[in-house]
C-alpha cells in the first residue's frame, strides 16, 4: 500500500483503490473523485510509470482545474475593474459626489471578485454554502466591533447624498464654525477663519443641527444702535436710512429698513437692516456700523451711555 498525504486529508491507496482514512469522507463527491484521480496519477509517476494515461489523469484532475481557476481569476480581475469604472462613471453622470461615486465603484469591484472566488471554489467541488455562512458571521462580528466606524461611513454617505452643505460653504455644526474643506466617508474637514484645520467625524455631524450660512446667495446685515430719549423717532429713522444708502455693497432689493426694537433703560434701541451678497457680509457690516455712527454724529443725535438714577435716603426720613 502507498500512502499519500494531501492537504487536509490522508488517503491510503490499496490494491482495489479503496480509500482508507479512518472515517467516512465528508468531502463532496466531485472533490473526492478529483483527489482520487490525482492520487492515482501521482502514484503511477512515483512508481516509474510515466505513461500518457498517468499524465492525462494528473492533468485532468489537478492541472486543468488549477489552470481554469487562474483563467477565471484573471477574467474576474479584469471584469471587476471594468465594472467598477462603469459604476463610477454612471454615478458621476448622475451628479453624485466623487467620493461616493468612488465608494460605489469599489463596492461593485469587490462584489465581482467575491463572486468569482466562490465560483472558482465550486469548480473544485467545494460547497460554498458554509463559506457564505462564515462570511456572514465574520461580517456581523466586524460590524459590531466597528459600529462607530460604520456609523461614520453611513453618515458620510447620507451627507454626500442629501448634501446639506458642499465644499466651500461656511457652516456651523457640532460647535465648529468654518469653511468646508473636504467631505470624506469617515470625516469632514473644516478651515476656521483664523486658518485652523478641524476634522469632525461624520456621525457627529449628521446627528446634530447644521447651520449652512453660505446656502443662500444673499444675507441680511443687522446693526444695533441706541439713541437718546430726546431724539425724534421720525428724524432718527430718516438718518439711519440715509446712512444705509451711503454704504457700498448694500442691495436695493429688499430695501434697507430701520426698526425701533426696544424702549430700553437708557436709550431707544434701533436696528438697521440691509441685504447684501453673502460674500460681502463682513465688509458691509463694518462699513454700515461706521456710517451709522458718523451719520448720527452729523445729525446731532446722541448715543447715550448707560445711566442709573440713585436715590439717597437719610436716616430718620
Amino acid at each position: 500500500m502507498l500512502n499519500l498525504t494531501l492537504p487536509f486529508l490522508t488517503l491510503g491507496q490499496t490494491d482495489n483503490g479503496a480509500e482508507e482514512n479512518g472515517s467516512e469522507s465528508v468531502l463532496p463527491e466531485q472533490t473526492e473523485q478529483m483527489l482520487d484521480d490525482a492520487q492515482r496519477g501521482v502514484a503511477g509517476l512515483i512508481e516509474g510509470d510515466v505513461s500518457g494515461d498517468n499524465l492525462m489523469l494528473l492533468w485532468s484532475s489537478v492541472g486543468w482545474p488549477i489552470t481554469k481557476a487562474i483563467i477565471l481569476l484573471v477574467i474576474a480581475v479584469i471584469l471587476s475593474q471594468w465594472i467598477g469604472k462603469m459604476v463610477f462613471r454612471a454615478s458621476s453622470k448622475a451628479k453624485i459626489e466623487p467620493t461616493l461615486a468612488k465608494f460605489f465603484g469599489a463596492m461593485a469591484r469587490w462584489a465581482v471578485l467575491i463572486l468569482a472566488i466562490l465560483t472558482i471554489l465550486q469548480t473544485f467541488g467545494i460547497q460554498t454554502t458554509s463559506f457564505a455562512a462564515v462570511i456572514a458571521a465574520l461580517g456581523f462580528a466586524i460590524g459590531l466591533a466597528m459600529s462607530g466606524t460604520l456609523g461614520n461611513i453611513a453618515s458620510g454617505v447620507m451627507l454626500l447624498i442629501f448634501r446639506p452643505f458642499k465644499v466651500g460653504d461656511f457652516v456651523v455644526v457640532s460647535g465648529v464654525s468654518g469653511t468646508v474643506n473636504e467631505i470624506e466617508l469617515f470625516t469632514t474637514t473644516f478651515d476656521t477663519p483664523d486658518k485652523r484645520r478641524i476634522i469632525v467625524p461624520n456621525g457627529t455631524i449628521f446627528g446634530s443641527t447644521i447651520e449652512n450660512i453660505s446656502h443662500h446667495q444673499t444675507r441680511r446685515v443687522d446693526v444695533n444702535v441706541g439713541v437718546e430719549y430726546s431724539a425724534d423717532t421720525g428724524r432718527t429713522r430718516e438718518v439711519l436710512l440715509e446712512a444705509a444708502g451711503k454704504v457700498e455693497g448694500v442691495l436695493s432689493d429688499p430695501a434697507p429698513a430701520a426698526v425701533l426694537t426696544e424702549l430700553a433703560d437708557s436709550s431707544l434701541n434701533w436696528t438697521v437692516r440691509v441685504w447684501v451678497n453673502a460674500s460681502d457680509f463682513w465688509p458691509v457690516r463694518e462699513r454700515l456700523t461706521e456710517q451709522v455712527k458718523r451719520s448720527l454724529d452729523e445729525a446731532k443725535i446722541g448715543i447715550p451711555f448707560p445711566q442709573r438714577e440713585v436715590w439717597m435716603r437719610q436716616a430718620g426720613q
